[in-house]
């Protein structure tokens, strides 16, 4: 069965006519786990970007994440036969892309960029008074970089890209009760971190 080829996460696909939010996930996802493909087509369009945020905030690598989310997609096509239409597409697909941000780092073992260049290009322009914001925000970026891989990770998912709980216990394999005690650490630790950047860059 040939693999299709999915198209740069930059240049997103051209959808036509047709309506990606028509048709459920999981539907998409059994059509191509019966061979029609296209389908893998219509979740990239839907989906591309919030797997890019989910793994620029993890890694705040842009070009490795771009390579990541191609990366998902194939593995979705790869391991289709795993996708169980009663379970939420979103936390099997968040699970597919947890393995590969693990498996990435293991092959790199490389310390995570801090920051996000391209922002701070795209920041340059603007007017002055906008400084604070982006020294707010650049402070906010490497706090988070600077937590442990599980607490960067649960509050990815469930502030950044707005998972239920019980989503995100399906993905961690945890109770949801473990989820919400693990995103309060979280947050209380990312506040810490924030406070003693803040701390010393006054």
């Amino acid at each position: 069965m040939p693999i299709p080829i999915l198209p740069p996460v930059t240049f997103p696909v051209v959808a036509g006519n047709i309506n990606v939010n028509e048709t459920p996930d999981g539907a998409l996802m059994e059509e191509v786990q019966q061979g029609r493909l296209a389908s893998l087509a219509t979740l990239f369009e839907k989906h591309h970007r919030p797997l890019f945020h989910f793994f620029h905030r993890l890694n705040g690598n842009q070009a490795l994440s771009e390579d990541l989310v191609q990366e998902v997609f194939f593995r979705m096509l790869k391991y289709r036969g795993t996708f169980q239409p009663e379970r939420p597409f979103t936390a099997w697909m968040y699970q597919i892309a947890r393995n590969a941000q693990t498996d990435s780092l293991r092959k790199r073992k490389f310390e995570v960029a801090l920051g996000d260049e391209d922002i701070e290009h795209r920041d340059a322009d603007r007017p002055d008074e906008k400084l604070s914001q982006r020294q707010e925000a650049g402070l906010l970026r490497k706090a988070l970089q600077r937590l442990p891989e599980e607490k960067r990770e649960v509050l990815v998912l469930s502030r950044f890209q707005n998972l239920k709980y019980e989503e995100i216990a399906s993905i961690l394999g945890c109770e949801v009760g473990t989820v919400k005690v693990r995103v309060y650490r979280a947050v209380r630790a990312l506040a810490q971190e924030y406070r003693q950047l803040a701390g010393e860059k006054a």
